[in-house]
């Protein structure tokens, strides 16, 4: 097949093989106009994680477990039929498959280090729920007679 628009890019250096990305074309039934039922516009893009050897062994295990809800037999696979060319539903499972494997092999967040509650701010919380105390208290019928 031919080349895509460039090279899919996951972070940094590291780019999606074309060799180990697997198509499948089906018949879509998304929008299309008078061949669109006779027209396989439907794309399903798999890519094997559990074997794949562009990634390093760090970002695969990464991926593993974050995506293991999504994962068949180590492969993950990617559908588009939203457009009515194929070459397009191309780009857009290429460009999905992409983002979700970033998005798995992302570093995990720095943990959240804990703060006090400053002093200023327990001051003011304590001084209005005395205000607020007081408002309610001559609210109290008991002076009224």
């Amino acid at each position: 097949m031919e080349d895509m628009s460039g090279p899919h890019v996951i972070r940094g250096s590291v780019c999606l093989p074309e060799a180990e990305l697997q198509w499948r074309f089906s018949r879509s039934s998304g929008p299309g106009g008078q061949h669109v039922n006779t027209s396989d516009s439907q794309v399903e893009l798999r890519f094997d994680l559990a074997r794949t050897e562009a990634l390093p062994p760090v970002w695969k295990e990464r991926a593993l477990r974050r995506l293991e809800g999504r994962l068949v037999g180590g492969v993950v696979s990617v559908r588009a039929s939203e457009h009515r060319s194929q070459w397009r539903n191309r780009e857009t499972a290429a460009v999905r498959l992409a983002a979700l494997l970033a998005e798995a092999t992302a570093p995990p967040p720095r943990p959240r280090r804990p703060t006090k509650v400053p002093r200023g701010i327990n001051e003011r919380r304590l001084r209005e729920k005395k205000q607020r105390s007081q408002t309610k208290r001559g609210r109290s019928p008991k002076d009224w007679g």
